[in-house]
């Protein structure tokens, strides 16, 4: 029996067909949602007394479109937005639990560090479908970390916020994802990724 020889399926002068733009940034805004949420697991985990408390308060990022209902194109301008505001407090979270236990290694740690390069990775990637010959998106995180987040309530206080701030991360990838599929969905006229 003759061994039969394998056919590139693609010519090899013709590039490989891999995902778009948006579909990358949807597969990247769910993988992001999937580590946000593993992220809060993992502070809950460690943070006991959370089951017992909820975070008080509203949104920590808002977002006021100028359109009463801004077409597609404005609310990946506006969730781009919202993803800057998201890097900077999640910034900021580091930053203040590093100054209040020093530098620590363990899951929590891992994953956070992971959560950051992930969301800065997105940010690039909607940078890039938004982009314009009159516009260049900031990639740079949009919070500048001066506020006091414990209030009077402390260590307490401090933990509380940044169960909001992790919250905050899980709503705002879950809503890129949502985005960024509509987006896909328009320009590429198919909803597979």
């Amino acid at each position: 029996m003759a061994e039969q020889e394998e056919q590139p399926l693609t010519a090899p002068d013709e590039p490989v067909p891999g995902p778009s733009g948006t579909g990358r940034a949807v597969a990247l805004a769910r993988l992001l949602h999937h580590e946000c949420t593993e992220l809060l697991r993992l502070y809950k985990e460690r943070e006991t007394f959370l089951s017992d408390h909820a975070p008080d308060g509203g949104r920590m990022v808002s977002l006021s479109p100028e359109a009463e209902e801004p077409g597609t194109d404005e609310q990946v301008q506006l969730l781009h937005s919202a993803l800057r505001q998201c890097l900077g407090l999640l910034h900021c979270l580091i930053l203040k639990e590093e100054e209040e236990w020093g530098k620590q290694e363990g899951d929590y740690e891992t994953m956070r560090k992971s959560v950051r390069v992930r969301l800065e990775h997105l940010l690039c990637s909607t940078k890039e479908l938004v982009e314009t010959e009159d516009t260049t998106p900031e990639v740079t995180p949009d919070h500048q970390c001066n506020e006091e987040v414990d209030g009077s309530g402390g260590v307490f206080g401090f933990k509380m916020w940044t169960y909001r701030v992790l919250l905050e991360l899980i709503h705002w990838a879950d809503h890129a994802a949502q985005t960024l599929h509509v987006l896909h969905t328009e320009k590429e006229g198919t909803e597979e990724i």
